[in-house]
């Protein structure tokens, strides 16, 4: 014990001599990448030319050249309350002093006082429980599998234009083909069409959208399902939400056939929609089973799924184990992240500013033809660049340009949708309406440049 102390204060003492291999140079670090990466991991690049981040503080991030951006994607939506928050990285610090993990096997208080204050958040006319795991594309596949063990029922419906992740199970109920491999996935897994008030295929209400998806119940399914699953706001499917009236007549459907209701809150959760925590709540409607992650930890490794008691006893005989699902430290983060949220009103400031930021895609949309919609709801937001606004044609090489464009300006966002010609805003809640302004600055002068 004595020797292994002394190694850890000399390895202490020598941390700065550590941290100064690290190669900062441009070329250094997109050849090492280049060389060790495995394609896969290579592939998911959006810049023509790398974005290599230094350092980030609240809503703003820096380049390894000094450059300093205003956030506007969040790390594709985990830094949730901003960079370097101090309550969050005093908990983390706290908890790694002590013990750095502990797996689910044995106990310790921090995951179990998260779990509470979690369910505390959902509504109370309800038990919840939770299952801690490491990602949301983990959570997604444990939620289907809960379903199919409770119900007894195998088919499961998902929506057109809908992400819930890229394993196996995740990207079979991903209704975007860039995410699915040419490969068989999950059986059992009917589509149905997506009630997109913009660019969905029965055009604007919801009426036609609940009889899709009777159509899909009664002619791709035996008549009985295990769940549907569902994102409020689609996220990467370019910010579409859910028209008011679609929820609640889709989860009566689902209900009726002996499926469960689960809804994706991987990106729309935690206050970002604007209004409470969850983005289904707008809707009064109450999921069966709902999936968290992203956000969760405001960057450290976290996913949750939080589902009725009684459904989750589905699983008691069962053994169903996530390495680092409930890790302390990452759990630690996670309670920090509900206490900033809530003593700094993150959800009422994602309302306001997201509300001015939105105006901003709007005043966009009266000067720039190429913006066929503008659409979101507190702090996820979107432009759809189109090449007509009649026939709606997807503006993808735009879409290319602004957004190389959209960095040189100081911004960073996102390329997404189903022909990625949408730009998705999503800020840290943090982001202040004195960020406005240079938003719009920002916005202008690519647009106009474009």
């Amino acid at each position: 014990m004595q020797t292994h102390t002394r190694i850890s204060a000399s390895i202490k003492e020598n941390m700065e001599s550590f941290t100064s291999k690290t190669d900062w140079t441009t070329e250094a670090i997109v050849n090492r990448r280049e060389k060790y990466y495995a394609a896969s991991q290579r592939a998911f690049v959006p810049y023509s030319t790398p974005l290599i981040f230094k350092r980030g503080q609240d809503q703003y991030l820096w380049d390894e050249q000094g450059n300093q951006y205003l956030d506007c994607l969040s790390q594709n939506l985990c830094v949730s309350i901003g960079y370097n928050n101090p309550a969050v990285t005093a908990a983390v610090q706290h908890q790694a002093e002590q013990i750095q993990h502990c797996t689910t096997m044995f106990f310790h208080p921090v995951p179990a006082h998260f779990a509470e204050e979690l369910t505390a958040k959902f509504p109370q006319e309800e038990q919840w429980v939770v299952h801690f795991m490491n990602s949301g594309a983990e959570a997604i596949d444990f939620a289907l599998l809960l379903a199919r063990s409770h119900t007894g029922n195998n088919d499961i419906i998902s929506l057109t234009n809908s992400y819930h992740g890229a394993t196996f199970g995740a990207q079979s109920v991903t209704g975007i083909s860039n995410f699915r491999h040419n490969i068989s996935l999950l059986n059992g897994i009917q589509f149905a069409a997506n009630p997109d008030q913009y660019r969905g295929i029965h055009g604007a209400g919801v009426d036609s959208y609940l009889d899709d998806l009777g159509r899909t119940i009664h002619y791709g399914t035996p008549g009985k399902i295990a769940a549907m699953i569902v994102e409020p706001v689609q996220g990467y499917g370019g910010i579409v939400e859910l028209p008011q009236g679609y929820l609640s007549g889709a989860f009566e459907q689902v209900r009726a056939a002996g499926g469960l209701c689960i809804a994706d809150e991987v990106q729309s959760g935690f206050g970002r929609a604007g209004e409470g925590y969850w983005a289904f709540t707008k809707h009064n409607v109450v999921p069966d089973i709902v999936v968290l992650a992203k956000g969760i930890g405001n960057g450290y490794p976290l996913g949750a799924v939080v589902v009725k008691r009684h459904i989750a006893e589905a699983m008691a005989e069962k053994f169903y184990f996530n390495t680092y699902g409930g890790n302390p430290v990452s759990c630690s983060a996670g309670r920090a992240v509900l206490s900033v949220i809530d003593q700094c009103d993150l959800i009422g400031n994602a309302k306001r500013v997201g509300a001015e930021l939105l105006n901003v895609l709007r005043r966009m949309q009266n000067k720039y033809d190429v913006i066929g919609d503008v659409r979101g709801t507190g702090l996820m937001m979107a432009a759809e660049l189109v090449k007509d606004k009649t026939t709606r044609e997807p503006a993808v090489e735009e879409m290319h340009r602004l957004f190389q464009l959209t960095r040189k300006h100081g911004l960073v966002a996102s390329k997404s949708g189903a022909y990625k010609n949408v730009l998705r805003i999503c800020p840290p809640l943090c982001i202040q309406m004195e960020d406005v302004a240079f938003f719009e600055q920002a916005l202008d002068n690519s647009f106009a440049e474009m």
